[in-house]
């Protein structure tokens, strides 16, 4: 209940609500329906024709502070001494990639974006095979390495861009108005996300993104399905013709992957689009996601993995990507320069999500105990006979699902949509009963483990009567991953406090408060409205911004920056 009150306290601390917003219309300090703000207004930094986001995955803030303060990231630092570095920045109470992404660029949290996770589950949806939508409802949602149609009947991922297509097989139909439609990934996404807004409201703007999955980041694209001009196409699960393994087996392999985004932002840079073989304009808003500290910190602490001590000391692989990406953003950065553009761009490093637990000594690898009790009390199908799960091939995302039969998502949290909604107090009954850390015990006995459901779950991520949102997340004690897996030591997709506490430098140019420390507590979906105000939009025409209540971080909540 703790954890509860900390992430409450965190969005009383932050959040507007739609009266104080409809008082900033009032009063005259938010712009008219062009969009775009008066340019008479002074701003205390120069003027900002390019946002460049990036997500160093698995960035912590500690890691920010101890590599500043060791001097082991000198062109972080740098970033930090030109901007702000926000030292108290949060997830919006889920971690993991589509959630920890959809809070950066849309301003909302699950609740308004309706991203949970990259495996997730919706009751209203029918199977990709029922283009009619007469069958039954309840469909397991795969958008990952598998939704690019090398993944289509179980098939090796075999292309970088993952075969250069949706997988027909992964994509879920849903009747809307009467007529039976895909749901592509751009579909899924509940509200715009700032590559829409940009486009539509700021003149001759282009857009860019490179992500981890070739084709289940086309969510990023919003409901119009059109927001980003160049996504570039990169499938980290693919297979490496020079290795014949995929990019995540190792971190400095990861880096080779990862080297492909700095490629394409430096095409990008130099006025080409994101394979450097076409001339484009700069992007206005464009960046990437990083994948090399994810897997090095994930990597177990055997083969020098993750941290060597409670205080984030890091162990060599996690040194070596810290490293990497810092040398990273000094290339990045060196292009703006040379090609006269860092004055004129703002630059955002953050993180999708962090990585738990950091403390070694905290690791419980408890199994999936939380699905086996599940099915061990008749609220799930046993052996994991659900969903996604029961394939004819065995492969996720071969269309060959079962439908209707709810699902568990767990890694260090617990995602429960039950098959039957009326064993509610049920099955929360048997949880609680089953707290402990010995089997089948779903180890949250400790102070920071919950079990949320019933209004305090619609309350934070919406009601589950509608389809999208879990009845039950569970987070157990922090440093429990739900898995028996020996090649990892660390995950992420809840909110236990090495998961959600982040990473978060913003960096301006020119601007007259430079070198500032942040210490307000603030979530990673302020950074959503903060890119619209550094280029002179309107955060509320962002949806999620409009409902939550969404305010820019501080330094940036005014016109006057």
């Amino acid at each position: 209940m703790k954890a509860i009150r900390r992430w409450m306290c965190v969005q009383r601390t932050i959040g507007a609500s739609v009266a104080m917003l409809a008082a900033l219309h009032a009063a005259g300090a938010v712009a008219g329906d062009s969009g775009e703000h008066g340019r008479e207004h002074e701003h205390e930094h120069e003027p900002v024709k390019h946002v460049l986001l990036l997500s160093f995955d698995g960035l912590h803030e500690q890691d920010v502070a101890r590599c500043i303060g060791s001097n082991s990231c000198p062109n972080l630092a740098l970033l930090a001494k030109s901007g702000m570095n926000y030292t108290n920045a949060y997830t919006p109470g889920l971690s993991d990639s589509f959630p920890g992404l959809a809070a950066l660029v849309t301003g909302g949290s699950p609740k308004s974006a309706g991203l949970f996770y990259d495996v997730s589950y919706d009751r209203t949806l029918y199977a990709p095979s029922d283009t009619g939508c007469t069958g039954k409802q309840g469909w397991n949602v795969v958008f990952d390495e598998t939704t690019g149609v090398d993944g289509e009947n179980g098939g090796a991922l075999t292309h970088l861009d993952g075969g250069g297509a949706f997988n027909p097989q992964a994509i879920p139909h849903a009747l809307i108005k009467g007529v039976c439609q895909p749901v592509y990934p751009h579909n899924y996404i509940k509200t715009n996300t700032v590559f829409e807004v940009v486009k539509k409201h700021k003149r001759d703007a282009r857009t860019a993104w490179a992500d981890k999955h070739a084709w289940g980041y086309d969510w990023l694209n919003g409901p119009s399905g059109i927001g980003v001009d160049d996504l570039s196409r990169t499938e980290i699960n693919s297979i490496d013709p020079a290795t014949k393994t995929n990019y995540t087996d190792v971190y400095t392999h990861t880096e080779i992957f990862d080297n492909f985004h700095v490629q394409s932002l430096i095409a990008e840079i130099d006025g080409r689009d994101s394979t450097g073989k076409l001339r484009a304009d700069v992007p206005t808003l464009f960046g990437t996601n990083f994948q090399t500290l994810s897997v090095a910190q994930k990597a177990t602490v055997d083969t020098g993995g993750g941290y060597l001590d409670a205080s984030f000391t890091p162990g060599p692989q996690v040194a070596g990507a810290i490293a990497y990406l810092d040398d990273a953003l000094g290339r990045i950065v060196s292009e703006l320069k040379q090609r006269g553009l860092y004055s004129s761009t703002a630059i955002i490093v953050t993180a999708k999500h962090g990585q738990s637990p950091t403390d070694h000594s905290k690791l419980v690898k408890n199994g999936d105990t939380l699905s086996k009790l599940l099915e061990a009390n008749n609220y799930l199908d046993p052996n994991g006979n659900f969903g996604q799960n029961a394939t004819t091939s065995g492969n996720l995302n071969d269309g060959t699902g079962l439908v209707d039969t709810g699902m568990v998502q767990s890694d260090d949290v617990g995602l429960v949509w039950l098959r039957d909604q009326s064993q509610l107090a049920a099955v929360v009954k048997t949880l609680k009963g089953n707290l402990g850390c010995n089997a089948p015990g779903i180890c949250a006995d400790g102070p920071q483990a919950y079990i949320l459901y019933g209004p305090q779950i619609a309350a934070r991520f919406g009601d589950p009567a509608l389809g999208r949102t879990p009845d039950i997340i569970v987070q157990p004690n922090p440093g429990v991953i739900y898995t028996s897996s020996t090649s990892k030591d660390e995950e992420h997709g809840g909110n236990a406090p090495d998961d959600s506490h982040l990473g978060l430098v913003v960096s301006v140019p020119g601007a007259r408060r430079a070198g500032q420390t942040i210490d307000d507590p603030v979530l990673t979906t302020q950074v959503a409205p903060t890119i619209l105000r550094l280029l002179d939009l309107r955060p509320e025409l962002l949806h999620s911004v409009a409902v939550e209540g969404t305010r820019a971080l501080p330094g940036f909540e005014r016109e006057r920056f």
